[in-house]
């Protein structure tokens, strides 16, 4: 990455700037001072001397020598804004005098006044402090028995505005002189406040040239032939502000004379095998025009893989059979060079490699999916601002309009969706929208297929832009909602703990800030902040250990793939992936060039990472190793073949829906390729009607539950029998088992009794569990139940209260042996929100009730 320029290291000493700091700005006005002598300052527990040589004005100010003694002076700025506070003193003493420092009775912070040798050697100690303008209270209070140091003067220096106020956007962008590699821009100056100190030229995010706020004209002259552009123009001002994007201007460069085809890309190896599956990389081919436009993998004379990076994965192989691939590249101007040399790889079986199944259905834009109980899932679709329901058979209903969203003509609109957790009780959806004033998180009711009419705010306030708004939400283990913020095209705000932008957040259901949370006593926005330094985050999963996985769009260099920690910073706007300055940074433990990735959403299965990249337009898949703190090579699968890629998520039935987005408006190149949603399966199944299947011997599936395992049976709600169960392990790889019972009526999620931590060896129940958190007889496993008292420790059969009920039994195989964070005082929502999340597929056997209690 470039060095940055001189105005980005000015902008983010702005934003260091905090009360105790000494750090000064490098922006500054010419800066005015005004002299506060502390004699004639409110003094209490403290007396005005001369004794002492060399101060100024008409004496110094000797604090008591006891705690709480203190110096007030009132400040008057002309300004509001940063300013510096300078304290001159004198401490004849070898010990430290330190001064707690308050403004307007705010929070306070301490400062060191170190001895200065003598009474007549006078010092300074410094502060970077936030005032209004006119009066403010700026008090000195001894903390120690010793009192303060000799006080002689204050003085205050404003050095930067604060400037809240961003430019307007630019109007009229024009492109002109179209050339195979650049094009000339013009556009109308944006107003401000303070003033507009500069523009940057974008194309989906990306910042193509950067001029002063002076210059309305710039060209480009890094485009690439034959290639559609979508290009604004954002304003920034001295404070790091950013204005809204201007219009877009579209267009396409025109070939160049350039008939020279590429090099053949050479060393073809094979990286990689399993049952369905075949890894390959190579080196890169070279071009006279310097680019190269992508590569094109053949298996024989047919093309199976489109991609730009130097690695792809071919799928949808037969076990045991030998295949022959070669590559070919080409250049800007479609001129295709010579293949490759030839490899020959040999199908085994084993790994995370999934294979298509079937299309789903078309939908304009899904950005963010989540399954209903009943295996059908809800949909956001951006730019019509509407939520989908989309069964697994294709069927596709308008549930209804989020109220409120607009677009941003970029990335903006309707984006992340998450159910909750208590979804069978509450029927709440969760939505990321953009508003005409912010980007916001809402909650809305879903019930009889519909949603409701009106939304609830749950976060507001969140900045938005064009590019860079994040978007994506989802409960995590801890039942706690997380949602990714990107920078909103201030790079400054990733490092501001008290912005919620270019973070990612946590939060409690009703919107609130949970008291763990790492910066929760900072106040303000900081209390949501759970990770930061993040630039445009937008996936989010979980492994089996509880780990938080994120995916992030880097700027020019670097895609990220993070690992994330409470509290952690990871480096933007100083450090973009590996490059820049990332001392003291947490690094990603894996990259991307930008041209590859573009991770949008992402997905967990048997610690297995799915990412859906759109820039790319390719699914990357690797496995977390051993240890939970890395990940193994990255195999890149689907190259090409749906698009940019955008969201990837688990469905109930063990497979993965992958949605594309094509023609999205973030600078993607036009395709005739639809925006679909698929399904992905795993080779060997694990799909209903594999050996991986759930049965008992009490009754069929689909059939009635007999009143021995109701209510019916003992007359009373609760402390039921259990019926027996058994099921097979099919290919699943299972560490263990979990089983969920529901009451699933229209189509509901009202959760019953579930056990979990069922060893791998297992592979049936007996009728009639035992009582107890801690199942009897059963390896370890354990069980939670609705109700309250002893119902809460064992099964709790069906009692609809005499009108038929469908129920269901969900079998889970699970990634690990025991689930991770559940107790007995954990709630049947967090309970199956853990189960779902540590497991790599799930089968159901379905029953129906009308028992009522006698």
């Amino acid at each position: 990455m470039a060095p940055r320029p001189p105005w980005r290291a000015a902008l983010s000493c702005l934003a260091a700037a905090a009360l105790g700091s000494t750090v000064l700005p490098a922006l500054t006005a010419s800066a005015a001072s005004t002299d506060y002598e502390s004699e004639s300052a409110f003094i209490s527990q403290g007396k005005v001397e001369s004794n002492h040589a060399g101060y100024s004005g008409k004496g110094f100010v000797n604090f008591d020598n006891v705690a709480g003694s203190y110096v007030e002076y009132s400040v008057n700025a002309a300004q509001a804004g940063t300013h510096t506070l300078t304290f001159r003193y004198a401490n004849g003493t070898a010990a430290d005098r330190p001064l707690s420092l308050s403004v307007g009775g705010g929070p306070a912070t301490t400062l060191s006044f170190p001895g200065t040798g003598s009474w007549t050697t006078w010092k300074t100690v410094t502060a970077t402090v936030k005032l209004t303008a006119g009066a403010n209270k700026i008090r000195t209070t001894s903390t120690t028995a010793d009192g303060g140091p000799n006080a002689d003067k204050l003085t205050d220096t404003f050095t930067g505005s604060d400037d809240g106020e961003p430019p307007t956007p630019p109007k009229n962008l024009k492109a002109s002189d179209v050339k195979p590699t650049s094009a000339t821009f013009t556009w109308e100056a944006s107003t401000d406040n303070v003033g507009v100190v500069r523009y940057e030229i974008n194309r989906g995010g990306n910042v193509l040239k950067s001029v002063d706020g002076n210059t309305l004209s710039a060209t480009v002259d890094t485009l690439t032939p034959n290639t559609a552009y979508d290009i604004s123009v954002g304003a920034f001002d001295a404070a790091g502000n950013p204005s809204q994007q201007s219009n877009v201007v579209t267009f396409t460069t025109p070939p160049s004379d350039d008939t020279t085809p590429p090099t053949a890309p050479s060393a073809l190896k094979v990286t990689g095998t399993t049952a369905n599956s075949v890894s390959l990389a190579w080196n890169a081919s070279t071009d006279n025009s310097g680019k190269i436009a992508g590569y094109d993998v053949y298996q024989g004379a047919t093309k199976v893989a489109t991609t730009t990076s130097l690695e792809a994965t071919v799928t949808d192989l037969t076990p045991a059979t030998s295949y022959t691939f070669t590559v070919k590249s080409r250049d800007p101007n479609g001129n295709t060079s010579a293949a490759s040399n030839a490899v020959t790889a040999k199908t085994t079986g084993g790994g995370g490699i999934p294979e298509y199944d079937k299309d789903i259905a078309k939908a304009d834009l899904a950005w963010s999916v989540d399954f209903l109980p009943d295996g059908s899932a809800l949909a956001t679709e951006r730019d019509r601002f509407e939520v989908v329901r989309v069964t697994p058979d294709g069927q596709k209903t308008v549930a209804g309009k989020v109220p409120g969203t607009v677009t941003t003509n970029g990335e903006g609109g309707l984006l992340g969706l998450a159910l909750s957790p208590a979804f069978a009780t509450d029927h709440s959806v969760y939505l990321f929208q953009t508003t005409a004033n912010d980007n916001r998180i809402v909650r809305m009711k879903y019930e009889n297929g519909k949603l409701s009419a009106t939304s609830e705010p749950v976060l507001t306030g969140i900045a938005k832009n064009r590019y860079h708004n994040g978007g994506r939400i989802r409960f995590g283990p801890d039942g706690k909602l997380y949602a990714t913020a990107g920078d909103a095209k201030n790079g400054g705000n990733a490092q501001n703990k008290n912005s919620l932008n270019g973070k990612i957040l946590r939060l409690n259901a009703d919107g609130s800030a949970p008291s763990d949370n790492p910066f929760y006593a900072d106040g303000g926005n900081a209390r949501y902040v759970w990770s930061y330094g993040h630039r445009n985050p937008q996936g989010l999963a979980w492994d089996s250990r509880g780990q938080l996985w994120a995916a992030e769009f880097g700027d020019n260099t670097m895609d990220e793939l993070n690992l994330i920690q409470k509290g952690g910073n990871y480096g933007w706007d100083k450090c973009e992936g590996t490059q820049g300055d990332c001392a003291g940074f947490i690094a990603p433990k894996k990259t991307w060039p930008t041209s590859q990735a573009g991770p949008s959403g992402i997905e967990i299965v048997g610690d297995w990472i799915y990412v859906a990249g759109v820039t790319g337009e390719q699914l990357w898949v690797m496995q977390i190793n051993s240890a939970g703190n890395g990940v193994g090579p990255a195999q890149a699968v689907f190259s090409g073949r749906w698009g940019r890629l955008r969201s990837v998520t688990k469905s109930p039935d063990g497979g993965l829906w992958l949605t594309s987005t094509n023609n999205d408006k973030n600078g993607g190149t036009p395709s005739v390729l639809d925006n679909v949603i698929v399904r992905l399966k795993f080779a060997g199944g694990n799909t209903p009607g594999t050996d991986f299947k759930l049965s008992s011997t009490a009754f069929a599936d689909n059939a009635k539950i007999p009143d021995k395992y109701t209510c019916a049976g003992d007359h009373s709600a609760g402390q039921d029998t259990s019926p027996p169960l058994a099921w097979g392990a099919g290919k699943t790889g299972a560490k263990g088992y979990a089983i969920v019972f529901a009451d699933v009526a229209n189509n509901g999620n009202k959760l019953h009794w579930a056990i979990w931590d069922i060893p791998a060896a297992t592979t049936s129940l007996p009728e009639g569990l035992g009582a107890g958190f801690s199942v009897p007889g059963q390896g370890g496993a354990k069980q939670k139940a609705m109700g309250s008292g002893a119902n809460t420790q064992k099964f709790f059969g069906p009692c609809p209260g005499g009108s038929s009920h469908p129920y269901t039994f969900t079998l889970y195989a699970l990634n690990t042996e025991t689930v991770p964070g559940l107790s007995s005082s954990s709630t049947m929502a967090q309970i199956e929100t853990a189960i779902k999340n540590a497991s790599t597929a799930g089968v159901k056997l379905r029953g129906t009730s009308s028992a009522a209690a006698g």
